[in-house]
């Protein structure tokens, strides 16, 4: 039965709608295993009853017009037990409900097959014989591998608004499709839909016919895809602010990086031609990302791609055909350029959805900035479904809705009004002391890195930089970035916020981030050679990096060095070491040389525990609380089966966080924060009650959580953080603290509405 499926999966795949979808099963279904009927029923839970949604062998005029009652008759039972039911005297059993308009009485032999996903009953597909028998194990497994396949179809018209339709409910959908919270607000618009101009993955390879006319071709479609992103950065310039703009640098040091460019010439020297060459490439800078556990970085691969796909359209000399945008666009697509988003005119863009990327991902970077809701990772829906439909983005929730009902829509603006009045609260705050309503105050600083954030926005608002990556300026090259190069780096930034403290952050790469030029295989970098591990083994690397940064600190004097991915005491030890050998060596060169605070990073759970024979070590601790939360709860945040796991307010994590900070308190050192969790308002009371002494977040999170300190008493914090520690799970506590947001009339900042 191997052929018959294949074909009728093809065919359900390529149905242009749930309709057609159906029609297919019923009919191909009853011809492949010699049924005498097969139905197609959908379950509306909204309603509480099972349509019959197809038929092939049942009386035609039923379809449509027949609704069973929810949990009444075999249709009832499969859907309640969410079970295969196989029956070879339908007729007499308990619960037969005899339908008259069906015509099944005269069948007598029942296989109901519950349509299953996400582990909430679609639907029932059923098979009915004349004569008393069983299916066979065969007929069984064949029909629950297309209800799997009817499943995916039943979801995407759920979403699109056509299920509703075909149920003639009135009214249109009040269902929403579901992604990533990427940009907060909420967008009203028309979906316009934006595909890739060129196919990397469609290159062949063929032989090269003249190897410096190639090398020519690319070095001019460099230099036209460079000048375009100068063109946009100009265009859209005046509605970002300087951290994103920043970004259009960053791209352009892609296309100049050396790996980039010289790997290509490489291969077209080798034979390849410059099609091919470029493919190659781009494959392999896109393999070093995506292997990445960091979500920030393996974000960088969407953009190493669309550089690769826009350097092909001028090998190719494709013309990218004009677009004429709707007043309100919500653009859509599988993975959105920055380029399509700087092409909408800026008035007429009202919103972002991308079935691809995460809240990290340069285009949601984008959309913050731009001030344009967005959401990512919205995967169920039909792109010739969507285009011209009118859409409801909510930014806060990652939510979409299709075609959305008066109801909906009244609501929504509702919400946006709320939405407009909270954003001139917050603005109202800028300049003010982060401090608690009886005086305590919790430094608030910014996480950044990005090569060419050199003078990010959040200069004015943060206290300084909790958090800078030193990563990229690594992952860019094709070798190790030399001391002066990256002296010049670090010491930009210091300048930048001086006389505001700068933790920079040692190289934390290997493993998960391996280095195209420094390959590291292993079969679980989660716990592999990577962070102080690597650098430990390596001193060179070490050094020249500390050199570095100690020489970009001279005259200064806002310099903290951070140590990451801390296990033991005896790394700590060691580094310490290693960094008093570089300020001794810059010493004896003649410069003067002002030893920093050394911290460390508490990422792993034994470091947890070890806290106060750390802090005896060093001047203060950061909890970087993205790994930690994933170490504590043996949970991959970035595998989907899992990631509904990961929690960074689950008690377990709350109380680490308490030995920290206690741990840290027997020294007196300060602890931060610089995980997701700190930029997250809801979490500020408990980071604020457990006491650590600052937090460090994304430019975008400065305002919110201020308004969440400055509305707050540091005794109410505590009181909170009790509450809390009695809760047994994170859905609990996210109860607790978003009632208490409720309460200070900032629920808004993690929903829409006040």
């Amino acid at each position: 039965m191997l052929e018959p499926l294949r074909r009728i999966i093809q065919s359900v795949n390529k149905a242009a709608s749930l309709e057609d979808a159906v029609d297919i099963i019923v009919s191909e279904v009853k011809k492949a295993v010699a049924a005498d009927a097969c139905s197609v029923y959908l379950t509306d839970a909204d309603s509480r009853e099972h349509l019959l949604q197809a038929t092939d062998g049942l009386y035609a005029e039923a379809v449509g017009q027949v609704r069973l009652p929810l949990h009444r008759g075999l249709i009832g039972w499969v859907a309640e037990r969410a079970e295969v039911v196989n029956l070879d005297d339908a007729n007499h059993h308990p619960r037969y409900l005899y339908v008259e308009q069906t015509g099944e009485e005269r069948f007598r032999a029942f296989l109901g097959v519950p349509i299953i996903q996400n582990r909430k009953v679609l639907g029932v597909l059923v098979l009915r014989q004349h004569d008393a028998c069983r299916f066979s194990d065969d007929t069984v497994t064949f029909v629950m591998t297309l209800a799997a396949q009817l499943a995916a179809a039943i979801v995407l018209a759920r979403n699109t608004g056509e299920l509703d339709r075909l149920r003639r409910h009135d009214g249109l959908s009040n269902r929403y499709l579901v992604g990533l919270a990427a940009s907060p607000g909420i967008a009203f618009g028309t979906a316009y839909v934006v595909f890739a101009s060129a196919d990397l993955d469609a290159v062949p390879d063929k032989p090269v016919q003249d190897i410096e006319a190639d090398i020519a071709a690319f070095r001019s479609a460099l230099a036209e895809v460079a000048d375009d992103i100068s063109g946009l950065a100009e265009r859209v310039g005046g509605s970002l602010r300087e951290e994103d703009r920043a970004l259009f640098d960053a791209w352009r040091l892609m296309l100049q990086s050396e790996s980039l460019v010289d790997d290509t010439i490489t291969r077209i020297r080798a034979g390849n031609w410059v099609q091919g060459a470029l493919r190659e490439t781009i494959a392999e800078h896109i393999a070093l990302f995506d292997r990445m556990d960091d979500d920030y970085l393996r974000e960088r691969a969407s953009d190493v791609r669309d550089l690769g796909r826009q350097v092909l359209m001028r090998l190719q000399k494709l013309d990218v055909p004009e677009a004429h945008y709707p007043p309100s666009t919500v653009l859509i697509g599988d993975e959105i350029s920055a380029m399509q988003i700087a092409d909408v005119p800026r008035e007429s863009l009202a919103g972002i959805v991308s079935s691809g990327g995460s809240n990290s991902s340069h285009i949601a970077i984008l959309a913050r900035g731009m001030g344009v809701p967005a959401a990512m990772g919205v995967a169920e829906y039909r792109v010739s479904q969507i285009e011209g439909q009118e859409l409801i983005v909510d930014g806060y929730r990652g939510r979409v809705y299709v075609a959305p009902s008066v109801v909906i829509r009244d609501e929504y603006d509702r919400l946006a009004a709320d939405d407009r009045e909270l954003s001139e609260e917050l603005n109202a705050l800028r300049g003010l002391p982060s401090e608690t309503t009886d005086g305590h105050k919790l430094r608030l600083y910014l996480n950044t890195g990005l090569v060419s954030e050199q003078r990010p926005l959040g200069i004015e608002e943060s206290s300084g930089v909790g958090l800078y990556r030193t990563e990229l300026p690594f992952l860019v090259r094709d070798r190790f970035p030399g001391e002066n190069t990256q002296m010049q780096i670090y010491q930009q930034v210091l300048e930048n916020f001086m006389p505001r403290p700068v933790t920079i952050r040692t190289l934390d790469i290997g493993g998960d981030k391996p280095l195209n030029y420094f390959p590291v295989e292993e079969s679980n970098p989660f716990l592999g050679w990577r962070g102080i591990r690597l650098t430990r083994d390596h001193p060179e690397l070490f050094i020249t990096q500390v050199r570095a940064i100690l020489r970009a600190a001279i005259g200064l004097d806002n310099l903290r060095l951070l140590l990451p991915m801390i296990t033991t005491v005896d790394e700590v030890d060691d580094a310490l070491l290693l960094i008093q050998r570089a300020a001794d060596e810059l010493e004896d060169e003649g410069h003067d040389i002002a030893m920093p605070p050394v911290g460390v990073m508490i990422e792993v759970p034994a470091a947890v525990y070890q806290a106060d024979a750390l802090a005896r070590r060093v001047s203060f601790m950061s909890v970087g609380t993205n790994d930690l939360t994933q170490y504590l709860l043996a949970v991959d945040r970035n595998n989907p089966h899992v990631a509904t796991l990961y929690d960074d307010l689950h008690p377990a994590v709350l109380r680490a966080l308490m030995s920290v900070v206690a741990g840290a308190r027997v020294y007196g050192r300060e602890v931060s924060v610089c995980g997701e969790m700190a930029g997250n308002p809801l979490a500020a009371p408990l980071l604020l009650g457990i006491g650590v002494d600052s937090l460090s977040m994304g430019v975008g999170s400065l305002l919110p959580v201020k308004g969440v300190i400055r509305s707050i008493s540091r005794a109410r914090a505590r009181e909170l953080l009790r509450v809390a520690l009695q809760c047994e799970t994170g859905l609990e506590v996210r109860r607790v603290l978003t009632d208490a947001l409720d309460e200070i009339g900032l629920g808004g900042l993690v929903r829409p509405g006040r």
